[in-house]
């Protein structure tokens, strides 16, 4: 193999970076108001019927969402998109944009249309443990009918998004997830005590939530000079490339999205509450993966899709050493800290209201088993945008059904042994290997990887942070409050900034050159 470079020359040092935080500081008041979002549910409702009922409900449509929308259309739009931007003119890049929009009020706005008649169907097949409660199972039907409509505004506010960060526009989209967030708190808040079944002010929430991400991306749009027109010209050549990208984009997810399903059947039968546990820590985990991967990946796609038009494959080999680097940097902490400090993160974000002592236990016990999966799942997001820019969608597709399969084969004897934890042991697992497969064959691209330097990193980050975190788990506290959201914060928020200090000592006693990337970029 060729060689993986771990440094970059200084023009491209910090090519990600000022970009990456843009979209990170917006994405970090999202994940910020998506925990406030968790917090609202937990205290209001628990982690009872209601819950497992609106978490059930919310899924399908969450799934399809990252299908039509975060997911197979608008990264398969976005490369086709930005060489037409760079190798063509504005108004044709534009035109393909309006024939997508099309699409979308079209394709989507059957597909909610028949989801909302099919609902009990959808319910009977992914959630089936619900039919020995008719309440529960009728509850869950309503959810799922009155949030299929987000997967219409969703997937117009991702297409969006990918309009505008083709234009090297991150800010305002990367903040547009927030209004998701803010609809749904507000609507609990506000509506809790004037309905009959109070759980539907989710729902309500998800739909408000959904126009706002929508609107608030509006006024940028102007700005390019981007106005939409129904185009309907689904044969002209652009849509069709799109297309062959979306395709096995969309059966590679769909493949994903399975596991996600079966996850939800088999938690079903097993005890109360065991699908919120496994949604309030997959959410917990989710936000550093949310904050930087996901950050990180939508910053890299139209940057190395400008470079693949301009077959730049010495830029890309940077690219992918620095993109990986970053993201190994921060993610394998995060895992590490999550793993040790999850218990006390559950406390203080859920442990209110409703929210039991048992509830704690479990969840923390789903996010130990998360923790471990955070690096793949986050290293994928980083990954295959790299696929993507070559126009290649069927690798991927290919690794994600030999994922999907393994996740499947895990899920038993991982309940056996972990009841409801199980679940996402296997779920990480699987993600690791996904992982592992789409940086192995990356080579194959042209870009320049030495698999004994890429180890040797990733080790170097582990003692770091393994020393960092488990020095910070084993000082004693000496600090307590009478006040009990005070003694919470302080368990949790000394031992971080302890294991914080510790580590970027270490990682400049190893020489490790990312510390000194974002702390010249802090300075500045």
């Amino acid at each position: 193999m060729g060689r993986f470079h771990l440094s970059i020359s200084n023009n491209k040092r910090e090519s990600f970076i000022p970009s990456v935080s843009k979209v990170s500081s917006a994405t970090a008041l999202s994940r910020v108001l998506g925990l406030v979002r968790e917090q609202v549910m937990a205290y209001y409702f628990g982690a009872g019927m209601a819950t497992d009922a609106f978490v059930t409900a919310f899924r399908i449509p969450n799934i399809l969402r990252d299908m039509f929308a975060e997911g197979a259309l608008s990264q398969s739009f976005i490369p086709i998109f930005k060489k037409k931007l760079v190798s063509d003119t504005e108004k044709e890049a534009f035109n393909l944009a309006s024939i997508i929009i099309t699409f979308i009020f079209i394709v989507v706005g059957l597909i909610v249309i028949l989801g909302v008649l099919a609902a009990p169907a959808i319910i009977y097949i992914t959630a089936n443990g619900f039919t020995a409660d008719p309440e529960k199972f009728s509850l869950t039907v309503s959810l799922t009918r009155i949030m299929f409509f987000y997967l219409l505004t969703v997937s117009l506010a991702a297409l969006v998004m990918g309009i505008l960060n083709s234009f090297n526009r991150f800010g305002i989209p990367a903040l547009s997830s927030s209004m998701f967030n803010l609809g749904m708190i507000l609507s609990v808040i506000c509506l809790y005590n004037y309905l009959e079944v109070p759980i539907y002010a989710m729902a309500i929430g998800v739909i408000i939530g959904g126009l706002g991400q929508v609107f608030i991306q509006v006024p940028s749009l102007r700005k390019i000079g981007y106005k939409f027109k129904p185009v309907f010209n689904f044969l002209h050549e652009d849509f069709k490339k799109v297309m062959k990208l979306f395709m096995p984009m969309i059966i590679g997810l769909s493949a994903s999205r399975v596991n996600i399903l079966i996850s939800t059947l088999l938690a079903s039968f097993l005890v109360e509450g065991s699908i919120s546990y496994l949604s309030y820590s997959y959410r917990l985990m989710h936000f550093p993966m949310g904050v930087f991967a996901v950050a990180l990946g939508t910053v890299a796609l139209p940057k190395i899709s400008e470079l693949v038009s301009n077959n730049d494959t010495e830029s890309l080999s940077r690219s992918f050493a620095e993109a990986f680097n970053l993201n190994i940097f921060i993610l394998i902490p995060s895992g590490i800290f999550l793993a040790l400090f999850g218990k006390e993160i559950v406390q203080l974000i859920f442990q209110w209201g409703e929210f039991s002592y048992s509830a704690t236990d479990n969840t923390y016990l789903a996010l130990l088993h998360y923790s471990y999966g955070l690096i793949g799942f986050g290293t994928v997001r980083v990954v295959v945008p790299f696929y993507y820019a070559f126009n290649d969608s069927k690798l991927p597709m290919k690794f994600s059904l030999i994922t999907v399969l393994v996740n499947i084969i895990l899920y038993y004897p991982l309940i056996q042994v972990l009841n409801f934890a199980g679940l996402a042991a296997a779920t990480s697992l699987a993600g690791l290997l996904n992982c592992i497969l789409l940086i192995y064959f990356l080579p194959r691209k042209g870009i320049d990887i030495s698999f004994s330097k890429l180890w040797l990193y990733i080790f170097k980050i582990i003692i770091a942070a393994s020393i960092a975190f488990y020095s910070a788990k084993m000082i004693p506290s000496f600090v307590s409050f009478e006040n009990v959201i005070l003694n919470r914060v302080a368990n949790l928020i000394i031992p971080g900034i302890e294991a914080l200090l510790i580590y970027i000592l270490i990682c400049f006693l190893l020489r490790i050159r990312e510390l000194n990337k974002y702390l010249n970029y802090f300075k500045k």
